[in-house]
């Protein structure tokens, strides 16, 4: 059993239906990544669809994605190796059903994206396929060279924000799900503008990424503050698997400037990776040397920058044709260039980064939860596709195949139930009391950034994780008493929530496996082919301390 976690309260803030304004919709969709578009995208008449998003809708992970959407395209490859590639990297832990089904519906998700006007790149008037590690074949569509994510979403946005039944709501924050009997109905959504509103809905879709802003290395952008597994732990979803952030090897490391993510296409195409005496090391550590899933490289270059005593390693890539590299990622080359780099020449210092989590909250198939009403797709679930290792390319995959089911699970629902009825249930937020003094949350920030990245990074020990358990939980006790009027300290209380999530659930799992490593537990242990889930037991007592839930589930 995990250590308790106590809930001083069931939402965030207090409010009073009678004074707030409400709208409504049949669909609510929190999150305006690949996922939520996709969602919003299957939606189609009579039913009115709300997406609401934390900044413009053109922020989010989605868009920073720059490799690409693995598929099954070229006739030497079979859904059998994909699949197969996907089940290794995953070591142990994803569920076969999800992983064939996700990868037979790829080419078709990437031909619904082509029709509605995706530009992927092409050679001689076929779509271009590139190979990433862990894949045994080219199978990565990508698009303006290394900017996969970007054309992707200025697509489906474009789509989506044409059609009469949608609205998008941007620069607004969601504070919490709201529930009642056992159901999600809707959520108290605040911005600068009107301030906080309830919004009520008969289905709700959450699709708010992923958490890398936990870490003080990151490839994700500010938003990425794990603002969902929290809106849906406080409303009594399941979580599950949240021992599992993804570290993604290559992010440029420069002194005083932001982390930038550097493809995993590089190696695709044959870069390698060098420590600071010019040794390439990386055969040395895995027979597929740089093609390594992502966990075996990043623990790799851990270990060879711990080796040689400097800050990082270095990508090499000045032995490949230099015209064609500067064609294969402009982003990149324009990026180097900034720091008077020559990619085709230069070595590029890189060193890991948190990029993408693994963990969240559980759904099936069609991507419901276990709260009836609530639904969710993308990096803010555990579907059973990545195991404890996500397979390069196969997250804006995951956000497209769930997107697009949980639509359909959607329409199916609101048609049986028949025509909609303007409903406000009897819920309340009980008021806060207490914790008026300022506090400096750009220190506690800060703080919290740097201990997950020391305790609960690459490697992990139980020393560590205790160390971690109970900082978090010092800060815990008065930040979460604080009744705050902005995102930025709702925010923090959402990062110390599920940094206290992680932290229980990677102590619990004594073994490494994927991307958990354990020093302490160095080997992976079969005893441990499960999940763990975590979830409030109670869902309807406000105003009382509850405590973590964990059960192992069995793969």
């Amino acid at each position: 059993m995990a250590a308790p976690l106590d809930l001083p309260r069931r939402y965030l803030v207090g409010f009073d239906p009678r004074e707030l304004p409400h709208h409504f919709a049949d669909v609510l969709i929190i999150g305006g990544g690949v996922a939520g578009m996709r969602t919003a995208l299957g939606i189609d008449e009579p039913h009115r669809v709300l997406v609401v998003t934390k900044d413009e809708v053109r922020e989010s992970n989605s868009s920073y994605a720059q490799g690409g959407i693995a598929g099954v395209l070229d006739p030497e490859d079979h859904f059998e190796d994909h699949i197969a590639d996907t089940l290794a990297a995953g070591k142990g832990l994803c569920d076969p059903e999800v992983v064939a089904m996700v990868v037979r519906e790829a080419p078709r998700r990437i031909a619904e994206l082509i029709e509605w006007g995706t530009h992927f790149d092409e050679v001689d008037g076929q779509v271009a396929l590139t190979r990433e590690g862990g894949h045994s074949h080219p199978r990565i569509v990508h698009a303006l060279g290394d900017a996969t994510g970007l054309e992707v979403m200025r697509a489906v946005i474009l789509k989506a924000s044409a059609r009469a039944n949608t609205r998008i709501w941007q620069n607004s924050f969601t504070i919490d799900l709201l529930t009642h009997e056992g159901r999600c109905r809707g959520a108290l959504v605040w911005d600068r503008r009107r301030g906080p509103a309830l919004v009520w809905a008969r289905a709700v879709m959450l699709a708010t990424g992923g958490a890398g802003q936990l870490y003080r290395e990151t490839t994700n952008p500010a938003i990425a503050t794990a603002d969902g597994h929290a809106l849906a732990y406080r409303a009594g979803a399941e979580l599950r698997d949240m021992e599992f952030m993804q570290f993604h090897p290559t992010v440029l490391y420069i002194a005083g400037s932001a982390r930038h993510l550097l493809t995993e296409a590089l190696r695709g195409e044959g870069a390698y990776l060098r420590d600071r005496n010019g040794r390439r090391f990386m055969p040395e550590y895995h027979p597929l040397a740089e093609l390594a899933p992502r966990d075996d490289v990043s623990r790799a270059i851990t270990e060879q920058m711990a080796k040689t005593r400097h800050p990082s390693v270095y990508l090499d890539l000045s032995h490949l044709d230099a015209a064609y590299i500067r064609r294969r990622f402009p982003g990149i080359d324009r990026l180097c260039r900034g720091f008077d780099l020559d990619m085709t020449r230069d070595l590029i210092p890189v060193r890991p980064g948190a990029h993408y989590m693994i963990g969240g909250v559980t759904i099936d198939d069609d991507g419901r939860t276990t709260l009836p009403g609530l639904w969710a797709a993308g990096e803010v679930t555990s579907s059973g596709l990545h195991g404890a290792n996500r397979l390069a390319s196969n997250s804006l995959l995951e956000g497209l195949v769930h997107g697009a089911r949980a639509a359909e699970d959607i329409v199916r629902m609101l048609e049986s139930e028949g025509p909609a009825r303007l409903e406000v249930p009897p819920i309340a937020g009980a008021p806060v009391e207490g914790g008026h003094e300022t506090l400096d949350l750009a220190d506690i920030r800060d703080s919290l950034r740097s201990l997950m990245w020391r305790s609960v990074g690459i490697t992990r020990d139980a020393a560590g994780l205790a160390e971690a358990a109970e900082q978090v939980e010092f800060w815990r006790r008065y930040v979460l008493g604080h009744a705050f009027t902005d995102p930025a300290g709702w925010t923090m209380q959402n990062m110390l929530m599920v940094a206290r999530l992680m932290i229980a659930a990677a102590s619990q799992r004594e073994e490494s496996r994927g991307v958990h490593t354990r020093s302490d537990f160095p080997n992976p242990d079969p005893a441990w082919v499960r999940h763990i889930a975590l979830r409030v037991p109670s869902l309807e007592i406000e105003g009382i301390n509850h405590a973590i839930a964990t059960a192992a589930h069995e793969v």
